[in-house]
């Protein structure tokens, strides 16, 4: 349980700041021109290589 806590705490928490906080674009202004296909690409892609760090380095410990 606590490890799928901590990943869907990260996983909300750029989420939020995405489509709720950073109302201004300044953090993720980078990313404007890009179209809905590449922006889903690139968060399925972060969720993915941050499951995949937090289950690597916590193999020792499951």
């Amino acid at each position: 349980m606590g490890t799928f806590s901590a990943f869907l705490l990260i996983v909300l928490a750029v989420l939020v700041d995405f489509f709720w906080i950073d109302v201004n674009r300044k953090r993720w202004g980078w990313m404007k021109n890009w179209s809905k296909f590449h922006k889903v690409m690139f968060f399925s892609g972060f969720i993915a290589v941050s499951l995949i760090i937090y289950v690597g380095l916590s193999l020792e410990y499951i």
